[in-house]
């Protein structure tokens, strides 16, 4: 599928059906609960499934990709498959994720300067998701690449602690 959007020049297309799909057998457990059921009729999983992708006017790429998920059985493992096809597409296109949380809500000034931060030092496109943490009293956390920075209050007060208990 990754290879199909990056000859169509879809690949962000692509992502965003998945999300779309991820999320509407996420909010109706009695839909996701018949797509994966085997005792109820394959036709008709189609038709429920040609419907969906009908209201999320969805590619025909993506239609048929998950008519084969349910042909081949495999519609339950669409969370995966979705997370697992945003970052292969991110490797091919260059861009890494960033999650950052603040103890307090960023401003736009700010939200500016971690971006531009965290491009200079990874020399690659970042897209920024920005959370609110109160417990983290102040500073902040990001996670990108599989890696932890954590500047946080609450983990240098917790270093402090560990510290002074050690003697």
């Amino acid at each position: 599928m990754v290879d199909l959007g990056a000859k169509g020049k879809m690949l962000e297309t692509f992502g965003e059906e998945l999300g779309k799909v991820k999320g509407v057998f996420a909010a109706s457990d009695p839909f996701r609960l018949l797509m994966e059921s085997p005792s109820f009729p394959l036709e008709k999983k189609r038709a429920m499934l040609t419907d969906l992708a009908s209201l999320l006017a969805l590619s025909n790429g993506m239609g048929s990709f998950l008519g084969l998920l349910l042909e081949k059985d495999r519609i339950a493992y669409l969370p995966q498959i979705e997370a697992d096809y945003r970052q292969l597409a991110d490797k091919l296109s260059g861009i890494m994720r960033a999650e950052v949380t603040a103890a307090v809500e960023l401003n736009d000034v700010q939200r500016q300067a971690i971006l531009a931060a965290l491009e200079k030092q990874t020399g690659k496109k970042v897209e920024v998701k920005a959370e609110v943490d109160p417990s983290l009293i102040g500073g902040l956390r990001v996670e990108i690449g599989g890696r932890v920075f954590d500047g946080s209050l609450k983990t240098q007060l917790k270093r402090i602690e560990d510290t002074l208990k050690k003697g």
